[in-house]
């Protein structure tokens, strides 16, 4: 394996960048390829080879199993910390998802609810892992970091775009099971490619916090050494934002089930006469983030000093994602007046655009955020704690989008408009006492 800190060789980043870029990217193919059929293949009838469903009952399940997908990153990051190191934990982690989503392509709840299982189980090892061996290729000041973090954003939506596309039309077209099994093959070239590229990453992704015995002591102390008061301030950045970056998921996982719904039911499903499946639509959001994220990526870097801080940032994200609600209120009234026609998928287009540029705002920034805020031997444990944000703001989705028909569209997404758009003006009151908590960090 390379030095933590490897020379520039991959598009100016450490060529490690790389091998964990292809990684996620496989790995998002197949949450995401999954996550675009989730529902409607829980809703969809029997007769039809779905679940049969209610809607209520699906988002529930939907809300439980996201929420969970994002919860065993704690239990992830500590078994890195303390066993497996990070590296083997991505291994092991990227194993058993891919036994998950081959157990979805069998027939049958008792192997739905245990593929379910297997996709939370191993997703709670692999992503707080290969997030923390982003930060792990950089120097704590190297100006590179939330660059970096950027081209590896790019990295999950590169998979995330095809991955509606190859296993949506399977899914929807040839049958659920054929979808469910592509999002399988695409974890297995992940892995693949992890192995064969293990020689880029940090020397320290294999280290373990506790529990390994050290020729020499830690510079940064072991990991039951005290915190300092600067540490625990900055710990108080990470537990604040917690709150905001939880609104913000409520509001943007609603595309994974409210949205989807509303694609499948109440919206043309045509473009200049070609016909697609209504999961299709689950690839903006990614194809958006490819587009953009290389000018966010090159935007932070450019404005230097002047460029905002991480709560400045969250507040941007935090109004976008409302923004993009607000312009789905009149378009959902237009759907549900009772005259039988569909929406122009316009609507979702520019709500996705919107909620993209938010989630570009603030997502890799938060995750670039706890790699240097957290205490170096916590940082595994912090970065799993702080994909519980993903995992509450999962859960709440799915209680918003079980209203789905029991409130008027423009009811319930006029709300969440309006909850996250204040959320963000609150936010921006407190940006400043924020900053001064950071030390310096930005």
């Amino acid at each position: 394996m390379a030095d933590a800190v490897a020379p520039a060789r991959w598009f100016g980043h450490p060529r490690g960048l790389a091998t964990l870029f292809f990684t996620e990217m496989w790995e998002r193919f197949s949450y995401y390829g999954m996550r675009a059929l989730l529902i409607l293949y829980m809703t969809a009838l029997v007769s039809s080879g779905g679940l049969g469903f209610s809607t209520e009952k699906a988002a529930a399940i939907y809300g439980w199993y996201t929420f969970l997908v994002y919860a065993t990153g704690i239990p992830g990051g500590f078994i890195a910390d303390r066993w497996l190191g990070h590296f083997r934990a991505v291994f092991v982690g990227g194993i058993i998802i891919a036994i998950g989503h081959f157990c979805l392509a069998i027939p049958g709840l008792t192997a739905f609810y245990f593929g379910l299982g297997l996709i939370v189980c191993g997703t709670g090892l692999l992503k707080p892992n290969v997030s923390t061996m982003v930060g792990l290729l950089y120097s704590p000041n190297d100006a590179r970091r939330d660059g970096g973090f950027s081209i590896f954003y790019m990295g999950i939506n590169l998979g995330a775009a095809a991955a509606p596309l190859v296993c949506g039309y399977l899914g929807q077209r040839i049958g659920w099971h054929w979808g469910f099994a592509a999002a399988g093959v695409g974890m297995v070239f992940g892995l693949v490619q992890y192995y064969f590229g293990r020689r880029h990453l940090p020397t320290n992704a294999d280290a373990v916090s506790i529990g390994q015995k050290h020729s020499e002591p830690s510079p940064s102390g072991g990991a039951s050494e005290k915190l300092t008061a600067a540490e625990w301030k900055r710990l108080g950045v990470i537990a604040a934002l917690f709150i905001f970056a939880i609104l913000f998921w409520a509001a943007f996982e609603q595309g994974g089930s409210s949205l989807n719904l509303f694609a499948d039911r109440y919206t043309q499903l045509s473009f200049f006469g070609f016909e697609f499946p209504s999961s299709w639509f689950q690839s903006l959001n990614a194809v958006y983030v490819l587009l953009f994220a290389p000018i966010f990526s090159w935007l932070w870097v450019a404005l230097g000093p002047r460029e905002p801080s991480s709560p400045a940032k969250f507040v941007c994200g935090l109004l976008l994602v409302g923004l993009g609600f607000l312009l789905l209120a009149p378009a959902s009234g237009l759907a549900q007046a009772g005259t039988g026609v569909r929406v122009s998928p316009m609507w979702l287009v520019g709500a996705y655009l919107l909620h993209t540029l938010g989630e570009l705002c603030l997502s890799p920034v938060g995750l670039s955020m706890v790699t240097k805020l957290a205490p170096l031997r916590l940082v595994g444990s912090i970065m799993g704690i702080w994909f519980l944000t993903n995992a509450f703001g999962n859960k709440v989705g799915g209680m918003i989008a079980s209203y789905f028909e029991r409130l008027p569209l423009p009811q319930l997404f006029g709300a969440v408009a309006v909850v996250t758009i204040g959320s963000g003006i609150l936010l921006l009151i407190f940006v400043r006492p924020i900053k001064k908590m950071m030390g310096g960090v930005k």
